[in-house]
């Protein structure tokens, strides 16, 4: 379980790289966002790491939930010496895919990442692949398994929430016999961006 517990975090890295790699930038129709704010349940407690609060109960209940923030880089603005200066540092308009996204690419590529890190076969699965809207930002909300042999299914609800120059992801995780499901849905009823 705790080779699975790793490779998660990994793949969860993954994530947010592959949330890079499709495009993410300050297009003028997406709203800014200076945060993204949630209520952690009780039962959870902050690591060592930074965004990750784990099951109080570990290892009896491995369940956890993860917050991390990509900032695009997009809102540096350079003077016009800085421009003159250094006309390379001025980049070309990147076209946002981020409102592409499919279900089936997102299973892509996140499969071949736990493929990767555990360096066997995962049988990776999205049950539901939503665009959705929090506070006017434009989000998916994707519900995922994982199963490894012999181990436990592994399931995720994930929230992506784009703004113009930040992509906020939240991600829910437990193993089957995790008693939390309820608590989850309650943290995700209060997910506000401002």
């Amino acid at each position: 379980m705790k080779k699975l517990k790793t490779a998660t975090w990994v793949a969860l890295a993954f994530t947010i790289a592959f949330v890079c790699s499709i495009g993410v930038c300050a297009k003028d129709e997406l709203k800014e966002a200076r945060q993204c704010t949630f209520v952690i349940p009780s039962e959870f407690t902050l690591e060592s790491e930074s965004g990750l609060f784990v099951n109080r109960n570990e290892p009896m209940e491995s369940s956890s939930i993860s917050y991390d923030i990509y900032d695009n880089g997009k809102d540096i603005a350079l003077t016009n010496r800085e421009k003159k200066m250094n006309p390379a540092s001025i980049e070309k308009a990147s076209i946002d895919n981020t409102s592409n996204l499919t279900k089936s690419e997102y299973e892509k590529v996140i499969s071949a990442s736990y493929k990767e890190t555990l360096g066997e076969d995962v049988k990776f699965n999205v049950d539901s692949f939503e665009n959705v809207t929090i506070d006017g930002y434009p989000a998916y909300h994707i519900e995922s398994s994982l199963s490894v042999s012999g181990q436990q299914t592994i399931y995720q609800s994930v929230y992506m929430i784009l703004s113009k120059y930040k992509t906020f992801t939240i991600t829910y995780q437990r193993a089957e016999d995790d008693q939390c499901q309820e608590l989850f849905e309650t943290s995700a009823a209060t997910i506000h961006v401002s």
